[in-house]
């Protein structure tokens, strides 16, 4: 018999469709995200697969409420029939698609659910990170709960200037919501991980 999941899981949905490349899988995400209809309340994640023929990368799209979840897996699984019977999706115990990338769209979901893994590629306030700002402007307009520098064992200073580069990718680490920082030219930090090699999908604004 199949465990209940847990309570969170019921508003986080899982898609394998087997995305190579982190810009390949960001771009998935954006293009859910509009196809769907998705609410500005929406995170969703990047999650490395390393079962099947192939490590590749899956998402993850955390809803508001379990009505909004339910709403959303409706279309995406019609989406999904329509345009790629390859992907899996999962959502609490619900399962669309082959059974393995099904089964891995579940795992990546939970990580979300737990919120021990998953890098965030929408969420609350991405779309205001863009420039130079302070971290208490970064802290205080998004979903990122705390940052970590690289190679400095105490937090910034609130009013430490980042520079966004315009790509801004925080991850889960163990209930939170942190960003990976390293000092950049001028004094500023910057996110650790760069755009390669341009922010992906500009155009999604």
């Amino acid at each position: 018999m199949t465990p209940a999941p847990a309570p969170g899981v019921r508003t986080v949905i899982g898609v394998d469709a087997g995305s190579g490349p982190l810009r390949e899988a960001d771009h998935l995400i954006h293009d859910l995200v509009t196809r769907l209809a998705l609410p500005p309340a929406v995170i969703a994640c990047t999650h490395p697969v390393r079962t099947g023929p192939r490590p590749h990368l899956a998402v993850s799209l955390a809803l508001p409420d379990g009505d909004t979840a339910r709403a959303v897996w409706r279309r995406l699984t019609a989406h999904l029939a329509a345009t790629a019977p390859e992907a899996g999706a999962a959502l609490g115990t619900l399962r669309h698609g082959p059974h393995e990338p099904a089964q891995a769209a579940a795992r990546v979901a939970g990580e979300h659910a737990e919120r021990t893994s998953g890098r965030a590629v929408v969420y609350p306030g991405a779309d205001r990170l863009t420039g130079t700002l302070t971290l208490e402007r970064l802290l205080a307009d998004t979903a990122v709960d705390d940052v970590t520098v690289l190679g400095t064992p105490g937090p910034p200073a609130s009013t430490t200037r980042i520079d966004t580069r315009g790509h801004v990718r925080p991850t889960w680490r163990g209930g939170h919501l942190t960003l990976a920082l390293s000092p950049a030219p001028g004094g500023l930090l910057a996110p650790f991980e760069v755009p390669n090699p341009t922010p992906c999908c500009a155009d999604h604004g």
